[in-house]
């Protein structure tokens, strides 16, 4: 069986996309990053693409004029890459439905909390506001509402007192960075499978 071909979209550091890359080039993901496209030309995670000798491939939004012309580009990017599986790395974009369903169970994202505690783009604000105990990350197939869909990895982190938006961020950064291996390492051994927008996961053999 060949690796599973991945395409990562982001629009900043590329932090996540880093720990994918590199956990396929050691071999533990049975997949290949096949490009990663950046919204945005100065994101500082397409160098790191382009020193792993992978495409990196700059589509801006604000050249389109809706949101459905922006992705069409960039779904016809991943086709000629032969694309399996795409994968959302800070990507800063909401995606449509067109996009979405396009893709149904072959987008994956990741997002820095709990689901479904703490949507959005304030998570640690919110969960400090909000005195909770733990917080953490979640891996899960996107669907068109935001930040929703099957959840397939989750890695919890304790809020410590005297937690500011930035500490909590880098633990939970951290958490990130293994949890994404570990749905992808998951999905490329065929042992996810989504029942009734539930992911359920089979033994390794």
């Amino acid at each position: 069986m060949s690796d599973l071909k991945i395409g990562i979209l982001i629009s900043g550091r590329g932090s996540n996309m880093a720990s994918i890359i590199e956990a396929c080039e050691r071999g533990e993901i049975s997949a290949q990053v096949a490009c990663v496209i950046s919204n945005k030309a100065d994101a500082k995670g397409l160098e790191f693409a382009k020193a792993h000798n992978i495409p990196a491939i700059v589509i801006p939004h604000k050249n389109y004029e809706d949101r459905q012309s922006f992705e069409e580009v960039i779904d016809k990017v991943l086709t000629e890459h032969n694309v399996q599986l795409v994968c959302l790395a800070g990507f800063m974009r909401l995606l449509t439905a067109w996009f979405t369903e396009r893709w149904t169970d072959r987008i994956v994202n990741i997002h820095p909390s709990l689901l479904p505690s703490f949507k959005g783009t304030k998570t640690h604000k919110e969960a400090l506001e909000y005195g909770a105990k733990i917080t953490g990350c979640t891996v899960h197939f996107l669907r068109a509402e935001m930040d929703h869909g099957p959840i397939i990895v989750q890695k919890a982190v304790p809020i410590l007192e005297g937690d500011t938006e930035e500490t909590l961020g880098q633990r939970v950064l951290q958490e990130e960075h293994k949890a994404y291996v570990e749905a992808l390492k998951m999905i490329a051994d065929n042992r996810v499978n989504i029942i009734d927008e539930r992911v359920f996961i089979t033994q390794a053999l």
